[in-house]
């Protein structure tokens, strides 16, 4: 599989693009997964139902499941954070994981940028960075503009940017083989 983040900084609009760019992917035969950092303690269980009276009574990981879905909560209870590697590891094989947050990370990104929210841009200092979606042309940009509001053609930029990817370390383990021009 392959590994790109949509970073920027707060307000940049990362998830309003990945919003419009993972129904454009899907529709265009690719299968789409995306691995979000939450910065600030979140709870998807509620309190009162038994997945989470399962948490509360100790259980490291409780996974719950329908007909629809499932979901596994792990408990990190004194553990540290897992890393982003470690995390995609437990990921099933798709095409693409886009990432979202993770910005000192290593792996290729997609910056968000928007004149308005005053924050400089990331790029410059990130060789990770390998394009720059913005609403007006950043000082010292020197990585490929996108516009941010085009989704298709930054859908486009990623598709080709696929055809040399690497896959991500560790991708082969799951099966991962070439699929719609991919690999």
């Amino acid at each position: 599989m392959r590994v790109l983040g949509i970073t920027g900084f707060s307000g940049a609009g990362k998830t309003t693009l990945l919003e419009k760019l993972i129904p454009l992917l899907v529709s265009r035969g690719m299968r789409v997964s995306t691995l979000k950092h939450a910065h600030h303690g979140f709870d998807v269980d509620v309190p009162g139902k038994d997945s989470y009276r399962h948490r509360a009574a100790g259980a490291s990981e409780v996974l719950i499941a329908s007909a629809r879905r499932y979901a596994i909560l792990h408990e990190l209870r004194d553990q540290p954070e897992p890393g982003l590697e470690a995390l995609l590891a437990r990921m099933s094989p798709v095409d693409l994981v886009l990432v979202e947050g993770y910005k000192r990370e290593g792996h290729a990104k997609i910056e968000i940028w928007r004149q308005a929210n005053g924050q400089p841009l990331l790029q410059p200092d990130d060789p990770a960075i390998i394009a720059v979606a913005c609403d007006t042309d950043p000082p010292h940009r020197t990585a490929p503009r996108l516009d941010i509001d085009d989704a298709a053609g930054i859908a486009d930029f990623i598709q080709t940017w696929m055809r040399s990817a690497p896959l991500w370390p560790g991708s082969h383990l799951h099966g991962q083989g070439s699929r719609h021009g991919a690999a």
